[in-house]
């Protein structure tokens, strides 16, 4: 038994020297619709359309003269958009630079996404490890009468 354990060790060894050799290794992105995103789940690629852009919160930063190197990070901006594809329509929270990206008419990629659940309800959300980059216009047109965020969410606990 000792020896079959000692050559799986090999092996491995020789797979993690080869995949350091060449980097790592990436994975081609899945694209995924907006009608089969889930609560608590996270990763998402999606190409989407903006339908509309709410700034909820615009906070400045009190004291930006006497820390400089920090004002620009201390401004807060957050913003509600309405994005969807020809599956249907979620709220996505935009932060920050991100809000200059998600102005309504933009076909945008999200990249590695995440669900949050905000009151009972879907919100998409991309946060440091995400990516947001605009696009070409999509040719698709958006479902509108399917809102993913006006559905509300019941967390249940299941007693065996």
């Amino acid at each position: 038994m000792a020896a079959v354990n000692d050559t799986s060790s090999v092996e491995v060894g020789n797979q993690q020297s080869e995949q350091a050799g060449r980097g790592v290794a990436k994975r081609k992105p899945v694209f995924v619709k907006v009608g089969d995103l889930k609560p608590g789940t996270n990763g998402h690629t999606l190409v989407v359309k903006v339908l509309s852009a709410t700034t909820v919160l615009d906070k400045k930063s009190r004291n930006s003269s006497s820390f400089s190197s920090r004002s620009a990070a201390a401004n807060t901006r957050i913003a509600e958009c309405l994005i969807g594809d020809e599956t249907g329509t979620i709220l996505f929270t935009a932060r920050n630079d991100q809000v200059d990206l998600m102005t309504a008419g933009n076909t945008v990629i999200i990249r590695n996404a995440k669900i949050d659940m905000f009151k009972g309800s879907m919100r998409l959300a991309v946060d440091k490890w995400g990516r947001i980059e605009v696009t070409d216009p999509a040719s698709f047109t958006v479902k509108e009468d399917n809102n993913l965020s006006l559905v509300e969410y019941e967390l249940v606990n299941v007693a065996e």
